[in-house]
């Protein structure tokens, strides 16, 4: 039978890990239930490899999954059956691995299963959001409208994925070129200063002293300073793959002036997007915070929420315990109030999460305005440092000539 590893919420607080043998995942969150916990996450364990290593390299891209969707949709809202849909998908789908996938479950339907339960067999493929959002399409027979709503999403998702990523694309060649010049002047500039300063016989001053001897580390001992990086970038990741290595990122972007902005309105706009499309499809409250908090992408939002739902089942208000979390900006709580008064929070969290969306691209570009200067400044003045460092022997050497 296959192993599972689990992560769940004891009724005390307290974070438990463990592995357990079972034939389904549903075993497992049974198990974890019955021992008054609340499971967080259940992910099989492959050859000794957890499933979340090798999801790397069986990733579906947000576009594709929206594509799928959206497609899906189309084909349902035209009256084409779900295995009629999932036959044409095979056939046209352009990404190689969900084409594999979309055929497996093809051949699942034609077996009898439910498409939520096809689904689910490829939990490394498809979100828990889109197969919980499916499994309450089928039961309610709003399938159609549920893919609509879950093409949306994953659109709107996939645009701002999009927005952060193209945000970081020039400070990161920024800082790669920076790197390059620096090595470069230090490695083959400077080297050709070395003799003539040999032999002026003057002192050099300090900062030039410093320049030659990395300069000279760096030409000489390349070779391990690369192990060196390559050993140190390794543990770094390795470090941030951990639940403190997380917990500590999660928290460095709520610090950094420039950051904090722009993670609290994604975090925001993810948070109430998600929710607002879980409660319109009829999940109820306390299943839907569970769902949001495996993809809200961070672990202090995600134990705040985790939080809020033991909260909710002792009767509290939503907008309470969302208040506690101290994440979210007080637009948030407010309107979750009001949507709760009123009896339309799906209705709410939708606005809400539309204003977030635009609140995100102006972040976006704020925080870009403000990174390229800072960045070219940093650059300026490393560079002239450098430059300066190996000028000032040759101020002296004017001096001593006069």
């Amino acid at each position: 039978m296959p192993i599972y590893k689990y992560k769940a919420i004891s009724n005390t607080g307290e974070k438990l890990e463990g592995t357990y043998t079972a034939k389904a995942k549903d075993e497992v969150l049974s198990m974890i239930r019955q021992n008054q916990s609340m499971p967080i996450s259940v992910e099989e364990v492959i050859e000794g490899k957890d499933v979340s290593t090798l999801n790397f390299f069986n990733k579906v891209k947000m576009k594709d999954i929206a594509i799928f969707c959206r497609q899906f949709y189309a084909m349902l809202n035209a009256g084409v059956t779900i295995l009629n849909c999932l036959d044409i998908l095979r056939l046209q789908t352009e990404n190689k691995k969900l084409k594999k996938v979309v055929a497996e479950s093809y051949e699942d339907v034609q077996k009898g299963l439910t498409f939520s339960e096809s689904l689910k067999k490829h939990r490394e493929i498809f979100p828990d959001l889109l197969i919980n959002m499916v499994e309450a399409g089928e039961v309610s027979g709003t399938l159609d409208t549920i893919m609509e709503r879950m093409a949306v999403h994953y659109e709107k998702e996939n645009k701002i994925t999009n927005k952060v990523k193209g945000a970081m694309i020039y400070p990161l060649i920024l800082s790669i070129v920076s790197i390059l010049v620096v090595v470069f002047l230090l490695t083959f500039v400077m080297p050709t200063f070395i003799g003539m300063f040999e032999g002026s016989g003057v002192e050099l001053p300090l900062p030039t002293r410093i320049l030659l001897t990395i300069s000279g580390s760096i030409t000489q001992y390349w070779y391990i300073i690369i192990v060196v990086l390559i050993v140190l970038i390794g543990g770094i990741k390795r470090y941030i793959g951990t639940d403190k290595g997380q917990f500590l990122i999660d928290h460095i972007k709520f610090r950094i002036p420039i950051v904090k902005g722009t993670t609290q309105k994604v975090i925001t706009s993810r948070f109430t997007r998600t929710l607002s499309t879980l409660l319109s499809s009829g999940i109820p409250l306390i299943q839907s915070l569970d769902i949001v908090s495996r993809i809200v992408g961070n672990v202090i939002v995600e134990k705040g929420i985790l939080n809020a739902i033991e909260e909710v089942r002792k009767g509290v208000d939503l907008a309470t315990p969302i208040k506690k979390i101290g994440v979210f900006p007080p637009m948030v709580d407010s309107m979750i109030r009001i949507g709760e008064e009123s009896g339309s929070l799906d209705d709410i969290l939708d606005k809400t999460a539309n204003f977030y969306d635009e609140e995100v691209e102006v972040a976006i570009q704020k925080m870009t305005t403000m990174i390229e200067p800072l960045m070219i400044v940093v650059m300026a003045v490393v560079i002239g440092a450098i430059v300066i460092a190996m000028m000032l022997p040759m101020f002296d050497m004017m001096n001593t000539i006069q």
